[in-house]
């Protein structure tokens, strides 16, 4: 009866079902994006719909629903003449760190690993990636033979989710006006329109890690999920990490990686998008605090062993700390902002 209701384009009656504490089944959930995705429901329809994960926890079976749908409906890139991986996280923490999932995409290009990175603006930062990338000049395209010629020629490309997703498109100024995560935000990591066979994601909720792990766990990729115990969606290095891959969960600590603990002052991004490429370039030119290089490096590391399993935390570590004070990650930029 409800996915009835759904289909017929009412969504007072599924909002009813919700808000009674009920759920909805795989199915549904794929249904309900689908017509948001054609306005099919008004905007307070909408905000109400949204609002309802601000107030529990998705279940498996709704995120791989709207997961299903967002992949059923966006325009996909075929990227698979490359071993790629994403360094992607939900954003939604709340912390307003600096760019570090950028950078640390960057440093692992620079080792060689090609990256095919998914972002999109900011909505609960000031900066979010793709802000940042379109602050210092890349021009954004979801044309293959583009994307293909930077992955090729630079070691990574940039994947605006808005070119790639109408689904996000119909709701970007909704998300813009709230300012806060919603359910998109969880959807974000697991929706790259390439595909990558290796993906890194950070998670703002150890609940969620665990749903993405059970979801992940079906796919036959390389994946690693990041969630800070404090609530980043990242390796903050200001206390334990959970981090969950293919082969198990651990606990570590920033000791664990041979880093120090920091506090969550040393990692601040700036209140600008001007302010946040300032802190951005310091890093990239190598002229970053040790703290600011640590945090970069650690999530960097996480990925090249996702990428490449065998590697040890230490030889990770060790490569990605040289692609970044020697240079090699700006080079990558400089070579993708240079391409014709």
């Amino acid at each position: 009866m409800l996915t009835e209701i759904i289909q017929g384009i009412m969504l007072q009656q599924t909002l009813k079902h919700l808000f009674d504490h009920k759920t909805l089944s795989k199915q549904e959930a794929r249904t309900i994006l689908i017509n948001i995705a054609r306005d099919a429901y008004n905007k307070s329809e909408v905000v109400a719909f949204l609002s309802v994960y601000m107030m529990r926890t998705v279940t498996v079976d709704e995120l791989s629903g709207f997961r299903d749908a967002l992949l059923e409906l966006c325009l996909p890139v075929d990227l698979s003449d490359f071993n790629t991986i994403d360094l992607c996280g939900t954003g939604g923490d709340g912390k307003n760190t600096f760019n570090i999932s950028t950078l640390a995409s960057l440093v692992v290009a620079g080792t060689g690993a090609k990256v095919a990175k998914h972002g999109n603006y900011g909505v609960s930062s000031s900066c979010g990636s793709s802000n940042m990338m379109e602050y210092l000049g890349y021009q954004f395209t979801n044309k293959a033979d583009e994307l293909k010629q930077q992955l090729d020629q630079s070691g990574i490309c940039f994947l605006h989710a808005p070119l790639f997703h109408p689904a996000m498109r119909a709701v970007g100024p909704i998300r813009k006006e709230l300012g806060i995560k919603t359910f998109f935000n969880m959807l974000g990591p697991m929706v790259n329109p390439s595909s990558p066979q290796n993906q890194l994601m950070g998670v703002f909720d150890l609940e969620l890690a665990r749903i993405y792990n059970y979801i992940y766990q079906q796919t036959g990729k390389n994946y690693t999920i990041i969630h800070a115990l404090d609530g980043y969606d990242e390796i903050s290095l200001t206390g334990d990490f959970k981090v969950i891959t293919n082969q198990g969960e651990k606990l570590l600590s920033p000791f664990n990686l041979g880093m120090e603990q920091i506090n969550a002052e040393q990692i601040q991004g700036g209140a600008s998008i001007p302010e946040a490429a300032k802190i951005f370039t310091t890093i990239l030119d190598g002229q970053g605090t040790e703290a600011q290089n640590n945090v970069v490096i650690a999530n960097a590391a996480m990925a090249l062993q996702c990428y490449s399993p065998k590697k040890t935390v230490e030889e990770a570590i060790a490569e990605a700390r040289e692609s970044l004070l020697s240079g090699k990650a700006k080079n990558v930029l400089t070579k993708l902002l240079n391409l014709k």
